[in-house]
Parts: structure tokens; C-alpha cells; sequence
């Protein structure tokens, strides 16, 4: 399993836990496993959008931590690590999956001119994360928006708007630049705001 390359890490709440694990203490691996389980299968519906497959994604991403856990280098915080691990699984499964749809939209069908100018300012439901917003009607049509972005804008838009990432970190995470990262996500916004515009036009 590859390791991105990083600065020397910062403050890593795993480090003891993980150190613990490759020192021989496999038997705190289920802890590892607790304190990841949810976040990955949240991850991993809005990724696969299937339960089935994120169950399978969810497994095999612990059981390939499990394997390559003793090859962690602590050069990057083990969060970004295993959602590089994820994030791989989860796109490999979702490749395979019967529920993967046969043919992706491009949003160039919504967005045709990538050298129009952009607006320098984003709608507010984009500079939140989206879990947080209370307006379920709101929350409803931004899930579908995002069920419809293509994969890699959607995880782009995953990692950094839902699962809290920085941009270097989402960076890290994909194995992108940050310049590519944020041109995603900038499009992948433009996308959403087109899909709310009905919704805010009238008043929401």
C-alpha cells in the first residue's frame, strides 16, 4: 500500500493506539476499528450510495489497514491515511458494483464554459458542512445534487464540505494537488448552487 508523502505529521490522537497495534498489542485493533466505523460508513453512503457495498467497503478498508497498519510511516495524520485507503477501496467497489450507473454526467452538460468567470463569493450551504444543516427539504435536495455530481467531484465535495478536511488534506487524501482540488470542488459548488437555484428563488 503506497504512503503519500507529508511533512513530519502533527499531533496525531491514533499515534499511541497505532504504535500499541505495530508493537504487537493486535488486540487493540477492534478500538482502531471503533473509533472509524461509523465515520467510514457515512463515508462511504454518500460514496456507494448502496448499503450493501458500503458494508463491503467499510470491511474491506479495516482489512486492509489490518494488513498494511505495520507500513504506516506517521508522515501524515493516520485519519488522512485511512481515508486514502477507503477512498480506494470505496471507488474499486463501486466499479464493480451492479448499482454503478451506465453512464456518468459531465458538468460540462451544466457548466460549459470552465473559463467563464466565477463568482469569488460561494452560497452559504457551501462554506458549511452540509450534515449541518437543520432545513431537512434543504438537506434533501443537496443529497440528490451530490448523488448526481460525477465521482470525482463528489468526493472531492465529500471529504471537504462533510468529512471535514482541508484542502491539503483532501489533497493528500486523492493524491491531487491543491490547485486540483480546489478547481474540483469550486465546480462541484457551481453544480449544487444550479441544482438550489429553484429553491432559493423562491424564497428559501
Amino acid at each position: 500500500m503506497p504512503i503519500f508523502p507529508s511533512p513530519k505529521t502533527k499531533t496525531d490522537d491514533d499515534f499511541e493506539l497505532i504504535q500499541a497495534i505495530n508493537a504487537g498489542q493486535t488486540d487493540l485493533f477492534p478500538e482502531l476499528v471503533f473509533r472509524y466505523e461509523r465515520k467510514l460508513y457515512n463515508f462511504g453512503m454518500r460514496m456507494c450510495r448502496n448499503v450493501q457495498d458500503t458494508e463491503d467497503m467499510v470491511q474491506d478498508t479495516f482489512i486492509n489497514v489490518f494488513k498494511y497498519l505495520k507500513d504506516f510511516r506517521y508522515e501524515t495524520k493516520f485519519r488522512n491515511w485511512l481515508y486514502r485507503v477507503a477512498t480506494s477501496t470505496c471507488l474499486k467497489k463501486k466499479r464493480k458494483s451492479k448499482y454503478a450507473p451506465e453512464r456518468e454526467l459531465s458538468l460540462d452538460e451544466f457548466i460549459p464554459d470552465e473559463n467563464a468567470e466565477l463568482p469569488v463569493q460561494v452560497p452559504g450551504w457551501a462554506t458549511l458542512p452540509l450534515d449541518q444543516l437543520l432545513n431537512e427539504e434543504l438537506l434533501s435536495i443537496i443529497r440528490e445534487g451530490i448523488a448526481a455530481l460525477p465521482e470525482k467531484y463528489r468526493l472531492v465535495l465529500v471529504l471537504r464540505d462533510m468529512e471535514g478536511f482541508s484542502t491539503a488534506e483532501t489533497a493528500q487524501v486523492m493524491g491531487l494537488t491543491t490547485e486540483n482540488i480546489k478547481v474540483r470542488l469550486h465546480r462541484a459548488r457551481l453544480f449544487l448552487r444550479e441544482k438550489l437555484k429553484t429553491y432559493y428563488d423562491h424564497g428559501a
